[in-house]
């Protein structure tokens, strides 16, 4: 096989929004297009849906003049934000949509888990799905028989195995994705976030055998938001920006410049970002991080009372709030869901549309945070946004006992020692 196993040359790919995209024009819908679309524009301006000529472009690239060579047995992490193009690249890559321009030569064989099940066949049994996806990937009856039981194995299905997986849960459908994908040996695999679907124990799995991939020598893409996981597996990162590279280097520089692009989204006004993704009906439009509810200070202590204030524009049936800090190094470290209820919850008609988190003892060692925010509703994402906030904890005592950084950990727990005499 090549040295290269894959080559992107100017890639590009465009999608047409606010319509219907076809796959061929016929010179009447040319014509037509023509004539509606000073008229489509117009509307836009009246009913204040673009302000400007960027806004009425009914065009948009996700990806532009992409071009990178990987060669055989490298493990790649793909960084970028949300709608930097991460998704876009992997699909292409895995022949599931074509580019607009530009071209990706592949040398060898792609599998494939870019979203829970892609490639199955819903009324197809687990194991009939498992020949499919061997077939795609030109393995041989034999050779897919011979890594049945390893795969059936893996994703803990064997009493379901026979049956179609339109029966299946999510975790039952991604754990057998994931296990037919790395399993199925092809000599290049393309993975996008699997690790941020399914429970703990199936997660460190995944983990353990992505590892055990890349120890083969196999070619890995594989795109995640948890720069911890990347830094571990990884050894090269390539950073996407508005859809162009904006770094190709080892993991800890893609990583280091990765950060500093969330540094600088925070600067922004959150109504205005558009690196956010979910339906839209609600949006995230403020936030505010404080060390009491009077808001007199926006530094934090470890040990002292903390406040996290996030402001939407709508209301919609079953919405709750999702926050989760990550560390400098995008390390996660805690989450808090408004769903899951305590005690001390309360609901305030005077409140507005804001939700309010207060904790009374922010565990927190001193250093710099960042808040990932996701506000559900109507039983779907509706607006995620990352880098809703940054924010500081200076030095601070946790009841009574000086909390000081060791370079290590990010959580200082209250707890009392008994000595030796």
């Amino acid at each position: 096989m090549s040295q290269i196993a894959i080559e992107v040359v100017g890639l590009g790919k465009k999608f047409q929004i606010g319509s219907l995209q076809k796959s061929y024009y016929r010179l009447t819908d040319q014509m037509a297009d023509t004539v509606t679309a000073p008229f489509r524009r117009a509307r836009k301006l009246l009913r204040g849906e673009a302000t400007g000529a960027a806004e009425l472009d009914e065009t948009i690239w996700a990806l532009k003049d992409v071009s990178f060579q990987i060669k055989s047995g490298e493990v790649v992490g793909i960084i970028g934000r949300n709608g930097a193009g991460k998704s876009t690249l992997l699909k292409i890559l895995s022949g599931i949509t074509d580019p607009t321009e530009g071209y990706a030569d592949i040398y060898g064989r792609v599998g494939s888990l870019l979203e829970v099940g892609t490639g199955f066949h819903p009324e197809l049994t687990g194991r009939e799905n498992i020949y499919l996806n061997g077939a795609i990937l030109g393995m041989k009856k034999a050779e897919i028989e011979g890594k049945l039981d390893e795969i059936v194995a893996f994703a803990e299905i064997d009493k379901f195995l026979d049956t179609p997986v339109k029966h299946y849960s999510s975790g039952m459908y991604v754990r057998l994705a994931f296990s037919v994908a790395a399993h199925l040996e092809p000599e290049i695999l393309l993975v996008d976030e699997v690790l941020a679907v399914g429970d703990l124990a199936f997660q460190r799995k995944c983990l353990g055998k992505m590892d055990d991939v890349a120890q083969e020598g196999r070619t890995v893409l594989f795109v995640s938001h948890n720069m911890g996981l990347l830094q571990i597996l990884c050894e090269r990162g390539i950073l996407l920006k508005q859809g162009a590279v904006f770094t190709d280097g080892t993991i800890t520089e893609a990583v280091d410049a990765y950060l500093q692009t969330l540094e600088q989204a925070k600067s922004q006004d959150l109504s205005k970002r558009t690196d956010r993704k979910g339906q839209g009906q609600v949006r995230l439009v403020n936030t505010a991080v404080t060390n009491s509810s009077d808001g007199s200070s926006s530094i934090l202590k470890t040990g002292h009372p903390a406040r996290f204030v996030f402001c939407v524009n709508a209301s919609v049936p079953g919405m709750a709030c999702n926050f989760f800090i990550h560390d400098t190094i995008g390390q996660p470290i805690t989450s808090f869901y408004s769903k899951v209820r305590g005690p001390g919850d309360s609901f305030d008609p005077k409140n507005g549309l804001k939700f309010v988190c207060e904790l009374d003892e922010l565990l927190l060692l001193p250093g710099r945070y960042r808040i990932d925010v996701a506000i559900v509703g109507d039983n779907k994402l509706q607006d995620f946004i990352e880098a809703a906030a940054v924010f500081e904890v200076a030095d601070g005592n946790v009841r009574g006992r000086p909390a000081q950084p060791d370079g290590k950990s990010s959580v200082y727990m209250s707890h009392r020692w008994t000595l030796p005499p």
